[in-house]
């Protein structure tokens, strides 16, 4: 008996291990999101399904800098600030399709990236924190003073996305294009986890030091997760123009910075699908339960602590490489000691 309850702990982990390592777990999740406008097509549910995309992309950008890299950026909403209003204001006056601004807007996220993230990053922690959350309140109050972001009212008459002709400017086009776009960024920011860059990004928020000792040019790998988010960031700022149509500073406070960070947290940082199941709990769960009225967001709260209590590294944390490595260290263990005992009489 005692046995049976030991081991069933590590048949759960490896069960969950099989599971999180199934190549076709992403596949999965793509046929979901295809298939929901069959189950519920009207505007409303596709609005909140294309804003749970828009906030899963932006949670995938913020895993590679926090997840990742572990740098705590509190200030995320800037870029994707950035992104909408770079992409707004070339549509709307200049006359720019909304896809001809794509590079423009990367340009502009790299860039701002690099401006910013140059002389911060050499601060670590509390530090780190603090400086991204004056810059993403600065972009805010810039946008809200500046004539050609529109000021306080902000940009409006954002046209939709047009492909080949074809207009996806309706619920159901732009659901779509959302589902392409998000699920080619959660692909790239999963590819990034798993290279060389990606290693390199994992052994700094261990032990930044240590990772400096093996040669590991930190600055220079924190700019390039930096920049890397700000470019999922950016794009995310397009879709959301498409999306409302309009925009304006209220639309990138501090509270979005916060929730998406949540979303990471909540998934478990550094994994991709914990951060995908993150995203989606947090920005969807608020919408079931509307028939809280005004007790949702105490509702909400409460199912995050419990959910922190009871799962407290997140819904899905990045931990089965290093279950998987140490089960490998294990039987290299026992490998090696029937070798020595088969060797000494």
């Amino acid at each position: 008996m005692t046995t049976n309850l030991a081991t069933s702990p590590t048949r759960a982990s490896a069960l969950f291990d099989r599971i999180q390592q199934n190549r076709y777990l992403g596949l999965i999740g793509l046929a979901v999101a295809v298939l929901a406008p069959f189950i519920t097509a009207t505007n409303y549910a596709l609005s909140v399904m294309t804003s749970a995309l828009l906030f899963v992309m932006l949670a995938v950008g913020l895993n590679i800098v926090v997840g990742y890299c572990g740098l705590l950026d509190l200030g995320y909403a800037a870029f994707f600030a950035i992104g909408a209003y770079v992409s707004g204001v070339l549509a709307t006056r200049y006359g720019w399709p909304l896809l001809a601004t794509v590079p423009v807007v990367i340009v502009a996220a790299v860039v701002a990236g690099i401006v910013i993230g140059g002389p911060t990053l050499r601060l670590r922690s509390d530090y780190l924190a603090i400086v991204t959350l004056g810059f993403g309140e600065i972009i805010r109050i810039t946008a809200n003073n500046l004539t050609i972001t529109g000021g306080p009212s902000g940009i409006y008459g954002i046209p939709g996305i047009m492909l080949l002709g074809i207009d996806l400017s309706g619920p159901v086009g732009l659901y779509y294009t959302c589902v392409v776009v998000v699920a080619l960024a959660v692909l790239g920011a999963a590819r990034l986890g798993r290279s060389r860059l990606g290693r390199a990004w994992r052994f700094i928020r261990e032990d930044e030091d240590a990772a400096e000792a093996m040669g590991i040019n930190t600055y220079r790998v924190k700019l390039a997760a930096y920049v890397g988010g700000a470019i999922w960031g950016g794009l995310a700022g397009i879709l959301f123009g498409a999306q409302l149509s309009a925009i304006s500073p209220p639309s990138f406070t501090f509270l979005w910075s916060a929730l998406i960070l949540m979303a990471v947290v909540l998934g478990g940082m550094g994994s991709t699908p914990g951060v995908v199941l993150g995203a989606i709990f947090i920005s969807v769960l608020p919408e079931l339960l509307r028939e809280a009225a005004d007790y949702r967001y105490f509702v909400f709260g409460i199912l995050l602590i419990v959910v922190m209590i009871f799962r407290r590294q997140g819904l899905w944390p990045a931990r089965a490489v290093e279950r998987q490595s140490r089960r490998d260290l294990r039987k290299a263990e026992k490998h090696d000691v029937r070798k020595a005992e088969e060797v000494v009489p």
